[in-house]
C-alpha cells in the first residue's frame, strides 16, 4: 500500500459553537455486531482534521463539529501487521464515516468501516487528555 498523504483525505470541516475541542484524546474501539475485538489508541483532532494512529493502524480523516455533535471520515492505513488471529482491517486501505456526541471532556462516535468488501460497525469512546492552547 502506498503510504496516505493530504491528497487522500478530505478538507478539514468547520467546527462551530458547541463543537468538539481541539486537543489531543485518547481512543478505546469496540466491535459492534457480535465481532470480538477493540483497540486503543490517541486521535488528534485540530480545526476539522484528523490524525491518528495506534499499535497497528494510522489514520487521516476530516470531521465537521457543532452543538454537542460531531460527524466526518477517515481512511485507516496498516503500519504494522497486525497480529490478531483475523485483523479485520489488516492488509486493507478501509475508509470510515461516522457521527455521534461531543462534549468539552471528550465524545461518542458510532462508525462504519468498508473493508475490502465487508461493512464493519464500531463504537468508540474518546477522551480528552491535552486541549490545545489558544
Amino acid at each position: 500500500m502506498t503510504p496516505l498523504g493530504n491528497d487522500d483525505i478530505p478538507p478539514p470541516g468547520p467546527v462551530g459553537e458547541g463543537g468538539i475541542v481541539s486537543g489531543l484524546y485518547s481512543i478505546d474501539i469496540r466491535m459492534l455486531d457480535g465481532l470480538a475485538g477493540g483497540q486503543t489508541g490517541v486521535m488528534l483532532l485540530k480545526d476539522g482534521r484528523i490524525l491518528g494512529g495506534d499499535a497497528f493502524f494510522y489514520y487521516l480523516g476530516a470531521y465537521t463539529s457543532k452543538n454537542g455533535r460531531w460527524k466526518g471520515e477517515f481512511v485507516n492505513q496498516e503500519h504494522t501487521p497486525a497480529k490478531d488471529e483475523h485483523p479485520l482491517f489488516g492488509g486493507h486501505e478501509v475508509g470510515i464515516g461516522f457521527s455521534g456526541r461531543c462534549s468539552a471532556d471528550g465524545a461518542e462516535m458510532e462508525a462504519t468501516a468498508l473493508a475490502g468488501k465487508r461493512s464493519i460497525r464500531f463504537a468508540a469512546t474518546l477522551k480528552l487528555i491535552q486541549p490545545f492552547a489558544g
